[in-house]
């Protein structure tokens, strides 16, 4: 069994149709169909049914899913923590990053952090705020690099993991321009027509920030998840609803029209970038990143109350 198979499959599971699926992986639909039809093979039994409505799991498939997640992450771990040790002698900084700053906000903070002193090698592991969460507690990586939201703790606790203010952001209503070049869909929407929303899965960090601070937003309806914020992008700019994505990586879409606003600014949920520190993964290097960044006026985590109170104007 080859893993493609099970991140194939996986992917499948969640976008539900076989185009999107194969973009998602970067495979073309015959190759990904093939791998499909490969690990259907090697279980023995169908695990996708296709309709109208898309590929959806089988009973046999459904149950296969979170086990199929648990291979993934399980081979992961065993990669990271081979790798770790065969690169002990070399390896400088391991920062994981959740997808959405990994792609935007993290390429030019770590050139302003490392224009003085290079750090070596440095290794950016890039993961859905559940898995990087796993990662810290393990002690496999230096830092986490997250969106937080006061209102949305994370399972890092201020008593064991040090952290520092090192950006802000602000989770944004977009949506695809219509023919005049306003929104296809406007918040709040009414009952009788509905905003398609497109919503982040339980493993995104984003996704519980939103899930706390707003729920499910009157005159919505959800149709369709994912953990990544660069899928829920595409997915706008394709029409296919509303979604909720950081300034930070939607900027570029709004300034050239790509997408436009959904809503006024009591829809934003501003939130914070935020360093997290390992208290065991420790070495010079990180030490000597972690005092610059204090240095320059970066502000650690402060009390619940105060960040919802500074918060509480823009909601």
């Amino acid at each position: 069994m080859d893993l493609d198979w099970l991140k194939d499959f996986l992917a499948l599971a969640e976008q539900r149709t076989f185009s999107r699926a194969a973009d998602a992986r970067n495979v073309t639909q015959p190759a990904f169909s093939r791998r499909i039809r490969a690990l259907k093979d090697w279980i023995g039994t169908p695990l996708f049914v296709r309709g109208a409505q898309g590929a959806t799991l089988t009973p046999a498939g459904a149950h296969f899913q979170p086990v199929a997640h648990e291979l993934v992450r399980g081979l992961d771990r065993a990669r990271r923590d081979t790798q770790a040790i065969g690169e002990r002698d070399t390896a400088t900084l391991s920062i994981a990053a959740t997808h959405a700053l990994s792609f935007t906000f993290f390429p030019v903070w770590i050139r302003r952090q490392m224009r003085s002193r290079p750090p070596g090698t440095l290794n950016l592991v890039s993961e859905s705020m559940e898995a990087c969460e796993q990662i810290m507690l393990a002690g496999e990586a230096h830092f986490l690099l997250c969106h937080v939201h006061p209102e949305a703790p994370t399972r890092l606790e201020a008593d064991r993991f040090q952290s520092l203010r090192v950006g802000d952001d602000v989770l944004v209503p977009v949506c695809a321009p219509d023919g005049d070049d306003r929104p296809t869909w406007r918040l709040p929407g009414s009952p009788d027509a509905p905003v398609p929303t497109l919503a982040y899965s339980h493993a995104s960090g984003l996704g519980r920030i939103l899930a706390v601070c707003q729920g499910q937003p009157a005159h919505t309806v959800t149709g369709f998840t994912s953990h990544l914020a660069a899928t829920l992008t595409t997915m706008a700019r394709e029409g296919h609803g509303v979604a909720w994505l950081p300034q930070t990586m939607a900027a570029e879409d709004l300034a050239c029209g790509r997408l436009v606003r959904a809503g006024p600014e009591r829809f934003d949920v501003p939130i914070e970038i935020r360093l997290f520190r390992s208290p065991e993964c420790r070495n010079p290097a990180a030490d000597d990143l972690w005092d610059r960044i204090d240095a320059q006026g970066a502000r650690p985590a402060p009390q619940a109350a105060s960040l919802r109170a500074a918060a509480g104007d823009r909601r």
